[in-house]
C-alpha cells in the first residue's frame, strides 16, 4: 500500500464533495502534469490518498481518500466538449489517467501549509519540494507527522 497527496481547489471539488459521492467515488480527473500522472499510474486500489485543499485562503491538508479503481484513460481527454481535451491524446494513444477515489475521513484538524512548512521532519514532503505538483507520493513517517499535527490541533 502506498500513500499518496492530491490538491483540490475547494471552489471546484472540495473533500465535502467527495464525501457526498460516497462509496461510489469521483474519477480524479483533469491532471495535465506528466510527473502527476505518473504518480497516478501507480496508485493502486487501497492506496490511502490526503486530500489537500490548494488555491484557496489557507492550503490545508483536510482528510483523506483511497484509491478504489485501477488506473484508466481519462476519458475527458477524448472529449471535445471537456475543458479538459487534449487534441493530442487519443483512444489508441491515451496520453492521460486518472484513478477513482472514495471519501474516508476528514481529519480532526486541518494541516495547513504554514504548519507544513514550519515541521522539521516534513522538509523533504514534496509537497513543499515541488509545490505546483497535483498529486506525489507520501512516505508512512509524512502522513504519521500529518495525523499527529491534526490531532494535536484539534485537542487545543
Amino acid at each position: 500500500m502506498a500513500n499518496w497527496l492530491a490538491k483540490s481547489e475547494p471552489d471546484e471539488f472540495s473533500l465535502d464533495d467527495l464525501a457526498a459521492r460516497g462509496e461510489a467515488g469521483e474519477p480524479w480527473n483533469g491532471i495535465r502534469n506528466y510527473q502527476a500522472r505518473n504518480h497516478l499510474r501507480a496508485m493502486q486500489p487501497g492506496d490511502r490518498v490526503l486530500i489537500y485543499h490548494s488555491a484557496c485562503a489557507e492550503p490545508a491538508v483536510m482528510g483523506e481518500a483511497e484509491v478504489i479503481s485501477e488506473p484508466y484513460p481519462d476519458p475527458d481527454a477524448l472529449n471535445p466538449e471537456s475543458r479538459y481535451f487534449d487534441p493530442k491524446s487519443s483512444a489508441d494513444n491515451p496520453r492521460w489517467t486518472v484513478v477513482k477515489l472514495a471519501f474516508r475521513k476528514r481529519w480532526p484538524a486541518p494541516v495547513p501549509l504554514k504548519q507544513i512548512k514550519q515541521t522539521p521532519e516534513l522538509a523533504e514532503m514534496a509537497l513543499l519540494r515541488q509545490s505546483r505538483l497535483s498529486v506525489s507520493p507520501v512516505t508512512d513517517a509524512q502522513w504519521a507527522v500529518l495525523e499527529r499535527l491534526s490531532n494535536q490541533s484539534a485537542s487545543r
